[in-house]
This record gives structure tokens, C-alpha cells and sequence, in this order.
């Protein structure tokens, strides 16, 4: 998630620097062949072509509001896994007697947190994370998920046995639920008024499966590659047909005023494509980039408050954004 007041120009520049030089070269091209060789032909009309964009700018809205949604679904996802955390940790300080028995379903569930962010970070095919633009950008941040593999992360947090059993598993969150229903059942005194705690922290960790399970399907089912691809298709065709129907609209204010064509067209085409490159950034909120939901930041701040609770005093600092980044 980017932090700061906005990205600056610069770095919109280099982001977008590839496309810029593509689009200069496909308006440049027509233009000269259109002045030095008298290419009039090339002209095309401008009326179809601007219709064409009209479509694609509805096509590329309707991306970018889908892919916004799909951003802020993630982010009220984890924000819900925050506050049940909090109320499941509530009600584990009243209904577990027992130091021990709180401290090893306190850190079971950081376990939980750590394996559910570690499986949102797995790459996908249709992710962005790998485009060159985007690896370049990596230098300003680092993804922990990515710099440390999954036992050294669960390691504090697992006995030996538990650990192997996760580490076996193929949907290590999932089991790590199913062992804080089994040392639930364990450690919560038999009472009625115990037996109403137990089903409600059960309650709780139901919830937290289907947030869970709503993370899921946000990674694992992508924007529709049928609207993404044709998406693309079409922002590349008025890209390339823009620079020839406005080369008689210039032509009309003077023969020099052609020249205006390249710098104008390959203004129009940035414009549409960077409006794509903006919704194929936020289309996955769980990849690892810049534009994404701070998954690791909340993890942390959950631990913090938790272990708050059970009055330790040694905690781990909250994260802070690098270069405006905060993953």
C-alpha cells in the first residue's frame, strides 16, 4: 500500500517509460511518411476512430472499478480478521484459565496469521508482480514473505510436533484453525457457562475460515481474462489508429501543425494505456505490490494487541513503509 501523499511524477515516468518510447515511435512513424513522402493516404477519418475510444475508455472504467472493488473486498476481508482476532482474544483471556494454555492459542493464531499471508503471497500466472516495470519498482520495498521461507516464521510460534504437521499440510491456515478447535476443547473448563464461551470462540473461528475463505477467492479467481484480454486489444488498436485519423484534423490548421501529431497522439495513447496499467496494478490485492492491501502490517499490528493482552512487554515494533510502501 502506498503511504505517502501520492506517487510523484518521476516515478510515473520510469514506470511507464517502455509504453512511452513504443507510442512515440507508432505516431512519429505515420507522421514523417505523412510530411516527407506525402503519404496522405495514411490519413484515416477521425469520427470511427474516436468512437472506438469511446468504447475503450467504458471498457477500461468498467476494469478499473472492478478491480477496485476486488482491492477494497480484500481490504474489509482483513480488516474483519482484525477485529475478530481482537474479540477471539477477548474471549480466550476470559474463558481459558490456564497462562499456559492462553499463550499457546495466542501464538497458534499468529501462526494462523503468518500461514494465511505466506499462501496470499504465492504467485498466480495471471499476477503483475513479475513484469518488468513492476521488479524494478521492488528496490524501494521489500516483501518478507518473500525474503524468509515459512518455518523460520512459524518456528517461534509452533512446538516441534505441530510444526511438522502443518508443514506436511497442503492449506497450512486450515489446519492451524483445526488445532485451535481441538486445544479449545481442551483447555475451556466444562460449565454452562463455559459451554456458551467454547461455542462462541468456535463461532469465532468459523469467521475466521470465511474470511479466509473469501481470500481465497479473491487470489485464486482472477479479473475475467476474457475482459482483460480483449481490454488490451483494444486500448492497442486505438492506439495505433489514433495518430493517423488525427493527422488531417492538424493538417487542417496548417501543413506545419502536422508535426503537433506526435507529441498530441503519443499523449492520448499514455493517457489510455497508463488508465489500464492503473487497473492491472490493483486487479490483485494480495500479490505483493506497491498498490496492494498491507496483509504483513495488519499481521503485525494483530500481534501487537495481542500480546498486549497478555501483558507482555517485550513486542515487536508495528511496521513502517519504506519509500512510502507498506506492505
Amino acid at each position: 500500500m502506498h503511504a505517502g501523499h501520492h506517487y510523484s511524477l518521476k516515478e510515473i515516468i520510469v514506470w511507464t517509460r517502455r509504453e512511452t518510447a513504443v507510442f512515440l515511435l507508432l505516431t512519429a512513424l505515420p507522421t514523417t511518411l505523412y510530411i516527407t513522402l506525402h503519404w496522405h493516404w495514411l490519413a484515416l477519418p477521425w469520427l470511427p476512430i474516436a468512437m472506438i475510444g469511446t468504447a475503450v475508455a467504458f471498457l477500461t472504467g468498467f476494469k478499473n472499478n472492478a478491480s477496485y472493488s476486488r482491492l477494497w473486498e480484500a481490504r474489509q476481508i482483513y480488516g474483519a480478521i482484525l477485529n475478530t482476532s481482537r474479540s477471539w482474544a477477548i474471549l480466550v483471556l476470559d474463558a481459558v484459565p490456564d497462562p499456559i494454555a492462553r499463550r499457546r492459542l495466542f501464538h497458534r493464531h499468529f501462526a494462523y496469521l503468518t500461514a494465511l499471508r505466506y499462501q496470499l503471497r504465492e504467485p498466480r500466472a495471471w499476477e503483475n508482480s513479475k513484469r518488468s516495470q513492476n521488479v524494478e519498482y521492488q528496490a524501494h520495498y521489500h516483501v518478507a514473505e518473500w525474503d524468509r521461507p515459512l518455518p523460520a516464521e512459524l518456528t517461534p510460534h509452533l512446538d516441534p510436533p505441530e510444526l511438522a504437521y502443518v508443514l506436511a499440510r497442503k492449506n497450512r491456515p486450515t489446519h492451524l484453525l483445526h488445532l485451535q478447535a481441538q486445544d479449545l476443547r481442551a483447555s475451556v473448563p466444562l460449565s454452562p457457562t463455559s459451554e456458551f464461551r467454547l461455542l462462541e470462540l468456535q463461532r469465532l473461528l468459523a469467521s475466521f475460515t470465511d474470511s479466509q475463505g473469501k481470500c481465497e477467492r479473491i487470489k485464486n479467481f482472477p479479473y475475467p481474462r476474457q475482459f482483460a484480454s480483449l481490454n488490451h486489444l483494444f486500448i492497442w488498436l486505438f492506439i495505433i489508429l489514433a495518430p493517423l485519423g488525427l493527422l488531417q484534423e492538424f493538417h487542417k490548421l496548417g501543413e506545419s501543425f502536422v508535426w503537433v501529431n506526435i507529441p498530441a497522439s503519443t499523449l492520448i495513447a499514455w493517457v489510455f494505456h497508463t488508465m489500464d496499467k492503473i487497473g492491472e496494478a490493483t486487479e490483485n490485492p494480495f500479490e505483493g505490490g506497491p498498490n496492494d492491501v498491507p496483509i504483513t502490517a495488519l499481521s503485525r499490528t494483530i500481534e501487537i494487541d495481542l500480546l498486549e493482552m497478555l501483558g507482555e512487554t517485550s513486542l515487536p515494533p508495528a511496521l513502517q513503509p519504506e519509500n512510502n510502501i507498506l506492505m
